[in-house]
């Protein structure tokens, strides 16, 4: 009996000695950073690696199958409008255009004969010095010599155009980027001899997936800035979509009108081209914002009137 008085003496002793014990410090609170959350997150930037080309580009060829003797003119080279591109050997269109001349003139000459005759049959006829077989007869054969003679100056005229076939000539002001034949080679009619990109409006043209084709903004505002210098920028405007995608890619190529094009952006120059999306609906947080709460997302809130108590 007396044992057990002694052992609970003892054990309110230590309650009583832990309950005198001081509480362990708090850490102190470290400050958060807050941020005010609006409406209207902003879309996010896209950005595509293009290149600038002519807005007009085209391939000059002959009409005519033949030998090329000469191309004055190469790669990178300024042309004007109507100066020689290139010219074929004119051998075989010189042999027929004269061909077609001594035929014209033969042509003539037989028609010259034919109205003289007419001319006198029509007299004889008023007379009655002649029988009326003769005057139609006459009349016959001046038709027939005036249908030949026609006939002569049409193929005259083809085998003077024909002959023109045989120099190329530049349709407007612009410059060579291409080459598709050499002097001595032979060319089939349109194969390309010269492609010139004209002179006037660049584009950017770029490869673009088919999702931000689907997607993305209509008739967005690119900006556009040389990949080697980014200081030079423009704006532009989409002017073309390819109506379908490349097999081997998969994408599209879409063609972006370059608005009063900077002097250093040359044709060939790579750039690259920014647009931003449309933004999506909702509000955008700082990803330090987000937790988790019994397995389903939270967002760290803060209540002014806590905060300032």
């Amino acid at each position: 009996m007396f044992k057990s008085q002694i052992a609970a003496a003892a054990l309110i002793a230590a309650t009583i000695t832990g309950c005198n014990q001081a509480a362990p410090p708090i850490s102190e609170a470290r400050p958060v950073r807050t941020v005010t959350v609006h409406e209207g997150a902003e879309g996010e930037i896209v950005s595509l690696t293009g290149q600038v080309r002519a807005k007009d580009q085209v391939s000059l060829a002959f009409r005519l199958d033949g030998r090329m003797i000469e191309r004055p003119v190469n790669v990178g080279d300024m042309l004007t409008a109507g100066q020689v591109v290139a010219r074929l050997d004119p051998q075989i269109e010189q042999n027929g255009l004269q061909s077609a001349e001594a035929n014209l003139a033969a042509t003539e000459a037989v028609l010259a004969q034919a109205r003289l005759t007419f001319s006198r049959q029509q007299e004889l006829l008023k007379d009655g010095w002649t029988p009326r077989a003769n005057f139609d007869d006459a009349q016959q054969k001046l038709l027939t010599a005036q249908a030949q003679v026609d006939s002569a100056h049409a193929q005259a005229r083809t085998a003077r155009e024909q002959q023109s076939y045989t120099v190329l000539f530049a349709d407007a002001p612009g410059a060579v980027t291409a080459v598709g034949a050499e002097p001595g080679e032979v060319v089939r009619a349109g194969q390309t001899v010269v492609q010139l990109a004209r002179e006037g409006g660049r584009d950017a043209v770029f490869d673009v997936p088919e999702q931000l084709i689907r997607n993305g903004p209509q008739d967005p505002e690119v900006e556009i800035a040389l990949t080697n210098d980014p200081r030079v920028r423009a704006i532009g405007r989409v002017r073309e979509v390819a109506p379908q995608a490349d097999a081997a890619t998969r994408t599209y190529q879409v063609k972006v009108g370059i608005i009063d094009p900077p002097e250093a952006m040359r044709l060939g120059a790579t750039v690259a081209g920014r647009i931003r999306l449309t933004a999506p609906p909702g509000v955008e947080v700082p990803a330090s914002a987000l937790t988790q709460t019994g397995g389903r997302p939270a967002v760290w809130v803060v209540d002014p009137q806590m905060s300032s108590a």
